[in-house]
């Protein structure tokens, strides 16, 4: 297997010792924000020395580790563009929102995101090693104003302790690897004690900003409660060193599975070839590649991006092309709150009562027959559609198949529909009035 780059150090920090370099807490403590730290280490350009003297823009800090892997000369390097403000935050664009995925409208209780029938959404911190220029959180994360307190955690455990039907917790924030390592540890004791969590799964940036918070210690923490899910976050191959390498096998060691989920960024990931040597490089440190997302509607991220088509243009690029295994889903996360949806280049050309017509990654395109007898699946003797039931409200497009419901009808379908009724209600709030066709006052 080829080795990952070894990262270098700022000239900056060439007399600092390893055992400082090596040591999070150090780096944490040393992270750079200001115009004066960071020209230390690059030459910035007018946007960027106009974003970071600017108030009210989004928090900014990095770790000496993430800022020493950008060549200090390049305006235009990848790593740079993903932690360096630019004037364009400034920009307003079409649809921008500050809450573009409706969080807090699925929020039961402070922090805790209930969108999905069986899983939530644990937010446990607003803080994080470094802040990415896109963050989708960017309304609450960074703000030591927002952080969550003891009285939040209580509700949220709280909340899951009541909600038998959540199994899977995904813990996110901020980056819950920033927490001090006796609370992360009692959090997942807490969330183990509830006997309906089978899975619990962490969200974090932590092990491409700072590596050598990825300690064997708390690798062996983490074991103890399995089964347990990580997902990092790499955008650009640049982001893999010999450190994130090395940090991840120490995970791989202690059973925890890792994926990967990166943002489609203009200017920075926003290439067939890229996306293919990015995801391969990850492959090669056992991480597999599982959500590249269109980058949300949040104030400040115009600038990064790029038309649905250009997803769906890697995407093409990558499957046939690369290990399935390899090939992320690309990912829409629907503005006010519908959930991730998954988009894709359309493999199946048309469809017949008896065939289905598909092609390729190559476009070879070849026909196949359906079977001419099938038994359907009768969900009525099924144990498993009998036991697994959907909570009511959110079977989707899944209760229509089971035959179950027969149409799904918006918000206030029915009121709007019963123009009899529509028009008194109108009438009576002195809000319509009839148009008198026949009578000339189309023509007015």
């Amino acid at each position: 297997m080829p080795t990952p780059i070894i990262s270098k150090r700022a000239p900056i920090y060439a007399d600092v010792p390893d055992e400082k370099w090596n040591d999070w807490r150090w780096q944490l403590s040393h992270r750079l924000n200001s115009v004066e730290d960071i020209e230390k280490v690059l030459s910035l350009t007018e946007s960027e020395r106009k974003a970071l003297q600017t108030q009210g823009l989004f928090r900014v800090d990095v770790t000496p580790y993430f800022i020493s892997l950008i060549d200090p000369e390049d305006p235009n390097d990848p790593v740079r563009k993903q932690i360096i403000p630019v004037s364009e935050e400034m920009n307003a664009f079409t649809s921008m929102m500050e809450d573009s995925l409706a969080e807090d409208r699925h929020s039961p209780v402070p922090g805790l995101v209930h969108r999905y029938p069986d899983r939530v959404l644990m937010l446990v911190t607003t803080q994080c090693a470094s802040y990415c220029r896109y963050c989708t959180r960017s309304r609450i994360v960074g703000d030591p104003g927002q952080t969550f307190n003891r009285q939040d955690f209580e509700l949220q455990i709280d909340y899951l302790k009541r909600t038998p039907q959540v199994r899977d917790v995904l813990l996110s924030g901020g980056d819950p690897l920033v927490l001090a390592p006796k609370i992360l540890e009692e959090l997942l004791t807490r969330l183990r004690e509830i006997p309906h969590i089978e899975i619990v799964r962490i969200g974090s940036r932590v092990p491409v900003f700072m590596p050598m918070r990825i300690t064997q210690e708390l690798c062996d923490m983490l074991a103890k409660f399995h089964p347990l899910w990580l997902n990092i976050h790499v955008n650009h191959p640049n982001e893999i060193t010999k450190e994130l390498a090395e940090a991840c096998d120490r995970m791989s060691r202690a059973g925890i599975p890792l994926g990967n989920q990166s943002v489609l960024l203009a200017g920075v990931n926003d290439c067939v070839h890229m996306q293919r040597e990015l995801v391969q490089k990850l492959t090669r440190i056992r991480v597999r590649p599982y959500y590249l997302y269109q980058c949300d509607l949040v104030e400040g991220s115009g600038h990064f991006r790029t038309p649905v088509a250009k997803g769906i243009e890697i995407i093409e690029g990558l499957r046939g092309h690369t290990s399935g295994y390899a090939v992320p889903q690309f990912i829409v996360d629907a503005p006010g709150g519908g959930g991730k949806i998954p988009v894709m280049p359309n493999y199946m050309l048309s469809m017949s009562d008896h065939k289905v017509i598909v092609r390729n990654y190559e476009g070879y395109v070849t026909t196949y027959e359906e079977p001419t007898e099938y038994k359907s699946h009768d969900p009525k003797t099924c144990k498993f559609c009998q036991s697994k039931r959907p909570e009511p409200g959110q079977t989707g497009l899944t209760g229509l198949l089971d035959g179950e419901e027969m149409f799904i009808k918006p918000e206030h379908f029915d009121e709007l529909h019963n123009r009899d009724g529509l028009q008194h209600r109108l009438k009576d709030e002195n809000k319509w009035k009839p148009l008198g066709i026949g009578s000339g006052d189309l023509n007015k």
